[in-house]
């Protein structure tokens, strides 16, 4: 029996690791795009066509390399959860913000596996890295 609890919790601290490094991998990527570091003139595009202002992704990349620092290092407990939610509210956003703009499921896809991976993370995380009950 102990051997099960304890591959159980190997299985689970992986998971989260696994789900941890793609979310900060995202975050980070995502920072780098949206200051349009990377492929130029792709996120004000996609901005104008959701009908937000170019300025709005340097505001929300601005935030995404904190985010992506504060989820995958130890302590900061409570940072760590408004981290979580900001990536939720980011990708749920986005999510919605292409279905109000008309786009087709494939745009919607992609923003929805990653608010998903940001609940496993977040769901995964162990008690090192929660708050207190």
């Amino acid at each position: 029996m102990r051997n099960n609890i304890t591959a159980a919790t190997r299985t689970r601290i992986i998971a989260y690791w696994i789900t941890t490094a793609i979310l900060t991998f995202e975050l980070t990527l995502g920072a780098f795009w949206d200051f349009n570091l990377v492929n130029k003139g792709y996120v004000p595009a996609v901005m104008q066509h959701l009908g937000y202002p170019a300025y709005m992704a340097i505001i929300i990349g601005a935030w995404k390399l904190p985010a992506a620092i504060v989820v995958a290092a130890p302590r900061m407990l409570r940072l760590k959860e408004w981290a979580y939610a900001g990536a939720f509210f980011t990708f749920t956003g986005a999510a919605f913000s292409h279905v109000a703009a008309g786009d087709g499921i494939a745009a919607v896809i992609a923003p929805l596996v990653f608010a998903a991976i940001t609940v496993a993370s977040w769901a995964l995380r162990p008690a090192t890295r929660r708050m207190a009950a």
